[in-house]
């Protein structure tokens, strides 16, 4: 199952770094138009991966930021936001490489942003979950680029382990 998280935190940083790419080339009103998508524009759905991330993050490790709200915009700019993302998929690769068997099959207890109640629930599905909502918002990001540009790069995991090798045995 390690192998499967550490396969997933490698294609999180992989497809993110494709997704950054193609917003440089957007103009700033392009990246930043509402065009309907859940957190708005490119601009706010990019944010939004960040501080899902950076919540689930602080949830899992007990350290670092702690977004306020799930719409929280933590950066103006594109080039800022991709250095905090490109340093937050370092950290999930970080953590999951150091993440023990013990604690891969023990359990989580945490607060939810929406609600006061408090949460347990196993470790390994909030993983899967960590990582199926990271690709659902890349999902949205990827249809926003589509839609401004004609074109996206392709975010298939296949792509990924094609280019890399990981997951091809």
């Amino acid at each position: 199952m390690k192998a499967i998280f550490a396969m997933l935190a490698g294609y999180n940083q992989w497809a993110n770094t494709r997704l950054y790419k193609a917003a440089a080339a957007l103009t700033r009103d392009q990246y930043r138009e509402d065009r309907g998508a859940f957190f708005g524009s490119l601009h706010g759905t990019l944010n939004h991966l960040l501080v899902a991330d950076r919540v689930w993050m602080r949830r899992f490790t007990g350290s670092g930021p702690q977004p306020s709200a799930l719409n929280e915009i933590l950066h103006e700019e594109l080039a800022d936001l991709e250095a905090a993302r490109m340093a937050e998929d370092e950290r999930i690769i970080g953590y999951i490489r150091d993440l023990s068997e013990e604690a891969r099959s023990g359990w989580l207890r945490y607060r939810r942003m929406t609600t006061p109640e408090e949460v347990s629930q196993p470790l390994s599905p909030l993983l899967s979950h960590f990582f199926n909502h990271q690709t659902h918002h890349r999902g949205q990001a990827h249809c926003l680029l589509t839609g401004l540009t004609g074109d996206a790069p392709s975010l298939d995991l296949l792509v990924y382990q094609a280019e890399t090798g990981i997951g091809m045995s």
